[in-house]
């Protein structure tokens, strides 16, 4: 079951490295800023923690926009369907 709900983006690990097209983080700083974020970048929890794996450029768009909390569609895991996502 998956819910959606603004998370710190503190609190959320990225633990795979990906490099973002600055363009895109651009445009999307610039979406965010007039309409808000109309899209939830997916996280798993894993006991109490969050992993985000997809919505890179959404992530650092927030971020460079100094924004404390990011929208994210959270769905809890076992710590084995994190290590799928980390093989």
């Amino acid at each position: 079951m998956t819910k959606v709900q603004e998370i710190p983006l503190s609190q959320i690990r990225r633990p795979l490295y990906r490099e973002n097209d600055r363009a895109k983080v651009a445009a999307l700083m610039e979406s965010i800023q007039e309409i808000g974020q109309q899209e939830p970048i997916d996280v798993l929890e894993v006991d109490g923690q969050y992993y985000g794996f997809s919505g890179c450029h959404r992530f650092e768009a927030c971020q460079r926009l100094g924004k404390e909390t990011i929208l994210c569609r959270v769905r809890k895991a076992p710590r084995s369907v994190l290590r799928m996502h980390l093989a």
